[in-house]
Parts: C-alpha cells; sequence; structure tokens
C-alpha cells in the first residue's frame, strides 16, 4: 500500500498576502463604498497605480531583467525597482531567477516552480502558499542581476520600499484627497489585489486558455483577452519561444503597452539594443507547427496518399528555404567583416559594400514573403484534409 506524501508546510506570511488581504478587500472595499463611497480621483488614483506597478513588472522584472529583451538607463531601472517593489510580488532577483527557472524547465513539475502541469490553482497562487523545494533561493542562473547595483539595492531594502510604496503612498495620497482611509483601501488594497491576480493569469491562465501557433513543445498560450488584462503579457505562445523579443504582441495591432513603452523610450534616449526576432523566424515556427499539425492528421485521414504527396512538396521548399536563409545569414556575416576591415578604404569600396547589402536585405525579404505564401498555400491544404475528414 502506498501513501500519499504530506504536503509541505503552509507559508504564513505568503498566506496572509495572498489569502488574507483578498478576504480583507472583499469585506472593507465594498462596506467602505456602500457606508462612505468613492470618488472619481480615487478610481483614477487606482488605475494609474495599477497601471504603474504592472508595466513595472512587465517591463522591468520580465523583458528587461529576466529577459535581457534591451538596455535600460538607470533613470528607468529605478523607476521600475520602486514601482515593482509597490506590485509586492518580491524582489527583482528572487522573482526574476524563479522566472528564468520557469522557462528553462517549463511544466516540469520537479523543477519549474509553477509547473502548469500541477494543475490551474498551483500556478495560479498555490505554488507560492506552500514551502515547496522549487521555491527555495536559487540565484546561480542570476549572477548578471547579483551585478546590478539597482537590482541589490532592492533586494536590500526590499520590505522598506514595498511599505512605501503600498502604505506611505496611498496615505499621502489619502490626506490630499481628503479621505485616508478610503484611498488606502481602493489605491493601496484593492489595486494591489488586482495586480497580483491580473499578474498571476499568464502563469495559469496562459498555459491553459488560448492557441499555440508558433510552438506546440509547452502548455504557453497566446490569448489577446489576458494580453488586455496583462499589459500584453497574454500572448505567451510566442513568448516562450522567443523570450528575447521586447514585443510579446509583434503585429502592430495587437494589444501590448508594455512594448510601446519600451519602445516609446527608445525614442527619448530611455532604452537602447531592443532585440526584435526577424520576421523569417517567426514564419518558420509557425509553418513548422502547421506542417506537425499537418502530418497529424493526415494519418488519421482515410486516404491521405494524394495529400501526402503536396504535404511533401510543400515541406521541400520549406527546408530549402531554410537552408537559403541561413547561407544568406552567413553571406551577411561576411559583408559586415568586409566593411569593418574596409573602414578606412575608398568610397567606391564603400558604395560597393553598400550595393550587396541592399541586395541581401531584398533577397531576406523575398524568403520571407515565399514562407508567407506557403503559408496560405498549407492553410488550403489542411482545409482539404479537413474535408475528406468529414463524413459523407
Amino acid at each position: 500500500m502506498t501513501t500519499t506524501p504530506n504536503k509541505p508546510s503552509l507559508n504564513p506570511v505568503n498566506v496572509i498576502i495572498f489569502v488574507g488581504l483578498p478576504i480583507a478587500a472583499l469585506i472593507l472595499v465594498p462596506a467602505w463604498g456602500f457606508y462612505h463611497g468613492f470618488s472619481a480621483a480615487q478610481w483614477l488614483w487606482a488605475l494609474v497605480f495599477l497601471y504603474l506597478n504592472g508595466l513595472s513588472i512587465t517591463g522591468g522584472y520580465h523583458r528587461l531583467w529576466s529577459h535581457k529583451a534591451y538596455q535600460a538607463h538607470p533613470a528607468l531601472k529605478w523607476f521600475y525597482a520602486l514601482w515593482g517593489a509597490g506590485a509586492l510580488q518580491n524582489s527583482i532577483l528572487i522573482w526574476s531567477a524563479d522566472h528564468r527557472r520557469h522557462h528553462r524547465y517549463v511544466d516540469d513539475n520537479e523543477r519549474d516552480p509553477y509547473s502548469a502541469g500541477r494543475g490551474l490553482w498551483f500556478s495560479h497562487m498555490g505554488w507560492m502558499l506552500r514551502d515547496y523545494q522549487t521555491n527555495d533561493p536559487d540565484f546561480s542562473n542570476a549572477r548578471d542581476l547579483q551585478r546590478d547595483a539597482v537590482v541589490m539595492f532592492q533586494h536590500k531594502h526590499y520590505i522598506a520600499l514595498t511599505v512605501l510604496m503600498n502604505v506611505g503612498l496611498p496615505l499621502l495620497l489619502g490626506f490630499y484627497l481628503g479621505d485616508v482611509i478610503g484611498t488606502l483601501l481602493l489605491v493601496g488594497l484593492f489595486r494591489l489585489i488586482v495586480n497580483h491576480h491580473v499578474t498571476f493569469f499568464i502563469n495559469s491562465l496562459a498555459h491553459f486558455w488560448g492557441r499555440r501557433p508558433y510552438t506546440e513543445s509547452n502548455s504557453a498560450r497566446d490569448n489577446g483577452f489576458l494580453a488586455f488584462l496583462t499589459y500584453g503579457e497574454g500572448y505567451h505562445n510566442y513568448h516562450h519561444i522567443f523570450q528575447t523579443d521586447y514585443r510579446n504582441g509583434i503585429r502592430w495591432w495587437q494589444w501590448d503597452p508594455t512594448k510601446w513603452l519600451i519602445y516609446g523610450c527608445s525614442r527619448i534616449g530611455l532604452t537602447r539594443d531592443l532585440v526584435r526576432i526577424p520576421d523569417f523566424k517567426i514564419q518558420r515556427a509557425i509553418l513548422d507547427t502547421q506542417f506537425k499539425r499537418a502530418r497529424s492528421k493526415l494519418e488519421a485521414s482515410a486516404n491521405p496518399e494524394s495529400l501526402r504527396a503536396i504535404l511533401e512538396r510543400e515541406y521541400q521548399q520549406f527546408t530549402d528555404s531554410i537552408n537559403q536563409w541561413t547561407s544568406l545569414q552567413a553571406e551577411r556575416y561576411e559583408t559586415k567583416k568586409a566593411e569593418i576591415g574596409g573602414a578606412f578604404s575608398e568610397k567606391r569600396f564603400h558604395l560597393q559594400q553598400k550595393w550587396e547589402s541592399a541586395a541581401l536585405r531584398t533577397k531576406f525579404r523575398e524568403l520571407e514573403y515565399s514562407l508567407k505564401m506557403q503559408r496560405k498555400r498549407l492553410e488550403l491544404l489542411m482545409e482539404q484534409v479537413n474535408l475528406q475528414a468529414q463524413p459523407a
């Protein structure tokens, strides 16, 4: 007879923060609203604080420090560190080290701190309520962050900073607005609870609900509704395959205020070296996923041979495109080396290098376009497969 291992002990501090505070908010905020009411200014400030906290987590903790998707001016880093502390989600160092482990071991129940494989509740907040072994501090993957003065200052003074941002600022704002208790409840407590759970949605719902257009190798999913709630973080399937891209929503129309913030800051010198994954790699990931799905459907099809031949021809063209792209990348590298080596050569040499670079860019664009067209052909092929699968 096997025995079920005992669960780790509860973490009392986290239980108070993540269970006690929401219960208090559910009771106190409606009660104060019913008996005293909240002003429009209080609701507006709650929204402002919510976005400042949220963008400091997504733009700072996540895309800057966890993934090095861009470089930031010290002034912006201090902004992120202060307002990120106000989000009460632990220090940059602890948050980023955990998140890097999540990406490295995604869906591994033994090593991913908030593995979706252990269920929706666990990945949402259950992982924080008990002293699981995966929660043990491990900064071996964050040596770079331990050399960052802003990160280490925030880590050392985290408790003082989070009290300042969650109690001190709402208290001062309450005096200014003429309602200390109401402001503490709405801007301090209610805003904090909302910020917690919209962030937790990325660890939980974004691994259960949505589409997987870029990869099916893990549980992460793209979900536009979650992106709206989470400052652009909901395009999670894309993020898990291209984690160093400063964007999560790669299309101009996709809701991603974090990428707009980062890009806007680059125009005034607050951010630089923004990492942007080439469109060819993105198209390649989409097509690779579509080919895998097509093969699976053809295996289940009643008469797959005629369509399988078409699929294999398309896959051969796909492979040829990848080989061409790899060759062009090597050619681009050699061109860059020649440009550096010829920095003091004649003007004619520079003109020749510019022409060759322009020709390379044209070839890259042609390859990207060919992959987009192949995606459309593959979608038509899948429609034929689906029609054959339907009963007569």
